[in-house]
C-alpha cells in the first residue's frame, strides 16, 4: 500500500508558462500573418485587411495564453515516498500517478524560450509503451528539474562493476560535422525544400511565376542538364540543411558516467536535452553505419536498454543514441567504456556466412531491379518506345548498383560470441552491428524458408525485451548458427540441434 506524501508537497508548474505560450502563439501568428493579409486584399484594402489580421491575431494570442493560464492553474504535482502524482484538468481532473520504483526516464528538454527564461520540460517516464507511462512537467525551473532527475533517479544499488573511470566519456569533437552531409538527411531536406518553394509560392499566388522564372533562366540548357543542375540545387540545399540540423542537435554534445551507474547524454544549440540511461537497463550497443557515413569510415553508436522512453516523441527525438556519428575508431573506444569492458564487442572478429548467402542476396537484388524493368519493358512494346529506353537506362544504371550494394551486404553479414555478449550484423544501406548481452537473450526464433532449406542456410533471431526487441542472424550455415545460439544461451536449442545432427550424412 502506497504512502501518500503530506499536502503540503504538492508544487505547481512555473507560471511563466503563461508568458512562452503567448509568445509561441504570436511568433506563429506573425509568421502566418503576410500571406493571410494578402490573401484578404482581393476583397479588401491593405490597411483594412491588415486591422483584420491584427484583431485576430490579438484574439488567438489572447485565447491561448488564456488557456494556457487555466492549465497552469488547475495543474499540480508531488513527489511522494513511492509514487509521483499529477493533477491536471479544468472540468474533467485527470489524477495520474507512477510509482517511483518504475520511473526508468527523466528527461530535461528545453527550447530557446524556455532557456531564455531559465525553464525546462520534464518528461518522467517508466519506458513502457503508451501515453499513461509518461508524466510531463510543462514547464519547471531548470533547478527544479535537476533536482527532480536526481531524486527520481537515485538507487540503492550500486553502480555495474567494473574499472572505467566516471565523469565525461565523449565530448563533442565539431570536425564530426563532416560527416552530416553524407547522411540520408541532406537528401530528404533538399526534396523538402524543393516542395516548400513550390507550396509557399502556391500560398501566395506566385508558383507559376516562380516556374517561370526558373524556365527563362534554363531555356537554352538541355533537358539532361536541366534535371542535373535541378537535383544539384537541391542537393546543396539539402546539405546546408544537413549541417543545420546537426549543429542545432549535437552541438553541446558530452557523454557522461554519473556516480550510481547513470549515463547521461546532453546536447544541443537552440533546444538543449538531457537523456539519461540506467546502466542497469544496459543490454549492449549498436553500431549503426549509413552507407554514406561508412564510405567515410565513420559509425553512430545506440544503446541498447531497457526501459527507455518508447512513446511517438521520445523516438523522433533519438533518444538511444549515445554518440553521433564519429570515427569508427572513436566509436569502438566508448562503446567500450559505456559496456565497462576492456575491448569493444562490436570490434570482435566476426564468422563469416557461407557463399549461398551471396547467391540469395545477389537474386533479391536483381529481382527488385528487373521487376519494374520487365514492366516498363512491356508497357514500351504496347503502348510507346519512350519507355523502351527508360527501361534500358534503368537496367544500365541500376544493376550495377544493385549488385554491388548486394555484395556488400553480403561482405557485412557475420555473427560471433565476445565475452557477455553475442554479436551480429547485417546491411549495407544501413549496416547495424549490434553487441546484445547474452544474459539478455529470453528466447529464439528460428526461420528457414524452402529456398534455404535447399542452400543449407537459416536465420536465428535473439529475442530480447531490450531496444528493438529483436537480433537477428541471417542466412548462417545450419549447424553453424544453431551452435551459436546454443553456447550464446544454453539450454534452449537442443531440439534444434539434435535435428540437425539427425540430417547429417
Amino acid at each position: 500500500m502506497s504512502t501518500a506524501a503530506p499536502e503540503g508537497d504538492w508544487r505547481r508548474l512555473d507560471p511563466r508558462t503563461v508568458l512562452v505560450t503567448a509568445l509561441v502563439v504570436a511568433g506563429v501568428v506573425a509568421g502566418a500573418a503576410i500571406p493571410v493579409t494578402l490573401g484578404l486584399t482581393r476583397w479588401f484594402s491593405l490597411p483594412a485587411a491588415g486591422l483584420q489580421v491584427l484583431a485576430g491575431a490579438v484574439l488567438i494570442v489572447g485565447t491561448a495564453a488564456g488557456a494556457d493560464r487555466v492549465r497552469w492553474h488547475r495543474t499540480r504535482y508531488r513527489i511522494g515516498a513511492e509514487r509521483v502524482d499529477l493533477h491536471t484538468g479544468l472540468l474533467l481532473v485527470k489524477r495520474r500517478s507512477l510509482a517511483r520504483t518504475r520511473i526508468r526516464t527523466v528527461d530535461l528538454t528545453a527550447n530557446l524560450m524556455l532557456r531564455l527564461l531559465g525553464l525546462v520540460t520534464v518528461r518522467i517516464g517508466t519506458g513502457e509503451q503508451g501515453h499513461d507511462s509518461t508524466l510531463e512537467l510543462d514547464p519547471v525551473t531548470r533547478a527544479e528539474g535537476e533536482r527532480l532527475r536526481r531524486l527520481l533517479l537515485e538507487r540503492a544499488a550500486t553502480a555495474p562493476p567494473g574499472t572505467h573511470r566516471e565523469g565525461e566519456l565523449a565530448v563533442l569533437d565539431p570536425r564530426w560535422i563532416r560527416y552530416a552531409p553524407v547522411s540520408f538527411v541532406a537528401p530528404m531536406l533538399g526534396g523538402a525544400a524543393a516542395g516548400a518553394v513550390l507550396q509557399v509560392s502556391d500560398w501566395v499566388g506566385a508558383q507559376g511565376e516562380v516556374i517561370a522564372w526558373i524556365g527563362d533562366r534554363l531555356r537554352d540548357t538541355p533537358l539532361l542538364w536541366t534535371i542535373i543542375v535541378l537535383v544539384l540545387a537541391a542537393l546543396v540545399a539539402g546539405v546546408v540543411g544537413a549541417l543545420g540540423l546537426w549543429v542545432e542537435m549535437w552541438w553541446n554534445y558530452r557523454l557522461e558516467r554519473e556516480p550510481g551507474g547513470t549515463l547521461r547524454v546532453r546536447r544541443g544549440l537552440f533546444t538543449s536535452r538531457s537523456i539519461s540511461v540506467e546502466e542497469a537497463r544496459l543490454r549492449g550497443v549498436d553500431l549503426v553505419e549509413p552507407l554514406g557515413v561508412r564510405l567515410l569510415g565513420a559509425a553512430r553508436l545506440d544503446a541498447i536498454t531497457t526501459g527507455l522512453a518508447k512513446d511517438n516523441e521520445a523516438k523522433n527525438a533519438d533518444h538511444n543514441t549515445l554518440l553521433p556519428a564519429a570515427p569508427r575508431t572513436r566509436a569502438d573506444t566508448v562503446a567500450a567504456d559505456v559496456l565497462r569492458e576492456t575491448a569493444a564487442p562490436t570490434g570482435a572478429e566476426l564468422v563469416r556466412h557461407p557463399r549461398a548467402a551471396r547467391g540469395r542476396r545477389l537474386r533479391w537484388s536483381l529481382a527488385a531491379v528487373l521487376g519494374p524493368v520487365l514492366i516498363l519493358t512491356v508497357l514500351g512494346a504496347l503502348l510507346t518506345p519512350v519507355l523502351l529506353w527508360i527501361a534500358l537506362g534503368c537496367t544500365v544504371v541500376l544493376v550495377p548498383v544493385a549488385s554491388a550494394l548486394a555484395l556488400d551486404a553480403y561482405r557485412g553479414l557475420g555473427h560471433a560470441l565476445s565475452g557477455r555478449y553475442l554479436v551480429t550484423r547485417s546491411g549495407s544501406v544501413r549496416r547495424s552491428t549490434a553487441a546484445l548481452e547474452r544474459a539478455g537473450v529470453i528466447g529464439w526464433t528460428v526461420k528457414q524458408s524452402v529456398f534455404q532449406r535447399r542452400a543449407g542456410l537459416v536465420s536465428i533471431t535473439a529475442t530480447t525485451a531490450a531496444g528493438g526487441g529483436a537480433y537477428t542472424v541471417y542466412d548462417a550455415d545450419v549447424a553453424e548458427g544453431l551452435a551459436f545460439a546454443a553456447e550464446a544461451v544454453p539450454g534452449l536449442l537442443e531440439p534444434f540441434l539434435e535435428r540437425a545432427g539427425n540430417t547429417g550424412p
